[in-house]
């Protein structure tokens, strides 16, 4: 199966073309941009497409990376995931960035419980538990500092992502840290993409609200006819 995989969660605008038979990316290309990512993607995916040489008609899925993460980042890749997946009649799947990023410490550190855990701001973490097979031992929520040391001592989880660290410190010396990314690479998404089985239309995974809010006082009033 030729699979077209997206991560515009994080900083990163990332794409790559993916080869499940072959288990092996054939074109990638990755911009560290922080924002502008609807400005960027289209040409990421043209650049990841040429490199690979392949044309949209070859592809068989497409599979995009919903968060938690930035919330102007995750909107811009799940609509174009649906937007290609619309206009190529092929499905498209969505990859939590949780779980890629636990998926990135199995393959680093081997077979065990991981905790990935993502600075969500606000004193906030997104965290989710996977065991060693990669199931869901804790569905992704918002939690506090502390009670992310405690699910991870509970778990006799390794620690993955972004507040790694700072959890490490706050649960004591017995978890270990694994990578300490915000998101991971553009070919986790694309196996973790490969190996679902298409169902729902991806959507965006959001822990909290949005940032940005309208203001009460610009308002204006409804005009009834």
């Amino acid at each position: 199966m030729i699979l077209l995989a997206i991560d515009t969660a994080s900083a990163l605008c990332a794409a790559c073309v993916y080869d499940s038979v072959a288990r092996k990316v054939f074109g990638r290309a990755v911009l560290d941009l922080g924002k502008g990512h609807a400005e960027h993607l289209i040409g990421v995916v043209h650049d990841a497409m040429a490199q690979a040489d392949v044309d949209f008609s070859a592809l068989e899925r497409i599979a995009v990376a919903v968060g938690p993460g930035s919330f102007t980042g995750v909107r811009v890749g799940v609509s174009a995931a649906r937007g290609f997946a619309m206009a190529l009649k092929i499905p498209a799947v969505g990859v939590t960035t949780l779980e890629a990023v636990a998926a990135e410490a199995r393959e680093t550190f081997g077979a065990r419980n991981v905790m990935a855990v993502l600075d969500g701001g606000r004193g906030e973490i997104h965290a989710a538990v996977y065991d060693e097979a990669g199931r869901e031992i804790m569905a992704p929520m918002a939690m506090t500092l502390a009670d992310a040391a405690r699910m991870a001592l509970k778990h006799s989880a390794l620690l993955a992502g972004s507040a790694a660290a700072a959890v490490a410190k706050e649960a004591g010396p017995e978890p270990r840290v694994g990578p300490e990314r915000a998101t991971t690479d553009i070919r986790i998404y694309a196996e973790l993409g490969a190996a679902k089985q298409p169902g729902e239309k991806p959507k965006p995974l959001y822990l909290r609200e949005a940032d940005a809010k309208p203001q009460a006082g610009f308002v204006l009033p409804r005009i009834r006819s």
